[in-house]
């Protein structure tokens, strides 16, 4: 099973929620929301096969957090998953949204300098906001939308531009789901849970939530279950795959500019 967005370091007990994802064998993404946790987080799971952290700075957080943005940029050669990232236009948070802009827009350059990252985004009430922002610095990595939730309109432009997508229970059981897994190539999807904040009601790491989503998807893919499970590992074995190019390709750019530099 595959859970791309996930916050183990947020859970009450985060070394028990550990040794569940390694004991059922989940791939996961273990994102941040700061990068002063990167180190503590990346350290929970530092002798997991399975478990990879991504370097955070979570747009909820930017108007207290922003002065974490140069540890950030100073953190992000040293990774190649960066989440959770992005921007959020609902109403608690719309009066920081020109500073969200602008460290979201750092960091897609940092990540552009850096090689290309794969990216996990954060997107509620602000998806053509962060296509923008992607389509200037298309050398930043593979964008995946996590909990996608906005138009539309914004889904299919995400799509052209070679977005990917993780979604969790509450997405698929969602009145839009169907409007919305149809639209999405079904080689661009990962399943994540969003825990400790979703299908987590007992504290517990939630491994049936994501045998839930699955069970949904297969519902809208009119297929069976283990048709979905194949076709997910595929698509986790391509990106790993996609990151390797990109990062020889980061090494490629790395070496022609101090090759310049030195001419």
């Amino acid at each position: 099973m595959i859970d791309f967005h996930c916050h183990l370091d947020l859970f009450a007990k985060p070394t028990a929620a550990v040794k569940e994802v390694e004991a059922a064998g989940i791939y996961t993404l273990s994102v941040t929301t700061t990068p002063k946790a990167y180190a503590g987080t990346k350290a929970l799971s530092a002798s997991s096969k399975r478990i990879r952290t991504a370097l955070g700075l979570h747009p909820q957080l930017v108007r207290d957090r922003h002065g974490e943005t140069d540890l950030f940029c100073k953190l992000v050669p040293t990774t190649s998953y960066v989440g959770e990232i992005g921007l959020d236009g609902g109403s608690d948070h719309a009066g920081s949204l020109p500073l969200q802009r602008e460290v979201l827009a750092r960091i897609l350059r940092s990540c552009a300098a850096t090689g290309g990252k794969i990216l996990s985004l954060h997107s509620r009430h602000a998806s053509g906001e962060v296509l923008e922002l992607l389509a200037r610095e298309p050398g930043c990595g593979i964008p995946i939308f996590h909990w996608f939730s906005g138009s539309i309109r914004d889904l299919d432009r995400a799509v052209e531009m070679g977005a990917w997508f993780s979604v969790g229970l509450p997405m698929m059981r969602s009145k839009r789901a169907a409007a919305m897994i149809d639209r999405i190539p079904r080689n661009r999807v990962l399943t994540e849970t969003d825990a400790p904040f979703a299908s987590t009601p007992d504290g517990i790491y939630p491994k049936k939530a994501l045998l839930s989503t699955m069970d949904e998807i297969a519902k809208h893919w009119k297929c069976d279950v283990h048709e979905v499970r194949r076709t997910l590992l595929g698509n986790l074995t391509r990106l790993a795959e996609e990151k390797r190019k990109g990062a020889a390709l980061g090494r490629s750019i790395s070496l022609r500019h101090k090759a310049a530099a030195i001419s």
